[in-house]
């Protein structure tokens, strides 16, 4: 009986400290943005603040408030993608995104339960954003 509690107790105890929803996409982006080297200081803004505050929260990134102050924007919402903003490194959380916003370099989406990684090889060429080699495997020449 003893043992059946302190299972229990584990198992809870478990699912009440599993991470936010966000955490595991925040873990790849940060994996991905370690590879990828700007030119200047790797600052980020989200319109996803459950994202932004995951990253915060991990320390290993500036974050900021807006856009405007931003070097990568990772976004998943193109109406919230302001004018001003347009000219950022953007890295979006769905493919469609890829198409629709000609400026974003890479992409993080899930298809069929797993995390896919596109990285656009012209686009970061043309953003003068370098790619270790590590991520030669989600590189592509264009968007499908």
């Amino acid at each position: 009986m003893k043992l059946l509690l302190t299972y229990f107790l584990s198992v809870l105890i478990l699912f009440a400290t599993e991470s936010s929803p966000e955490h595991n996409k925040v873990v790849i982006l940060e994996k991905v943005l370690s590879e990828l080297s700007i030119k200047q200081e790797i600052k980020i803004w989200s319109d996803n603040k459950e994202i932004l505050a995951e990253l915060k929260n991990h320390n290993n990134y500036k974050t900021v408030q807006s856009c405007e102050n931003a070097t990568i924007i990772i976004l998943e919402n193109k109406d919230k993608l302001i004018k001003a903003c347009s000219n950022k490194h953007i890295f979006v959380l769905n493919y469609q995104l890829l198409s629709d916003i000609p400026q974003s370099f890479g992409a993080l989406f899930w298809k069929k339960g797993r995390p896919n990684i596109v990285i656009i090889e012209p686009r970061i060429k043309a953003q003068s954003i370098k790619a270790n080699s590590s991520l030669n495997t989600y590189l592509e020449e264009k968007v499908w």
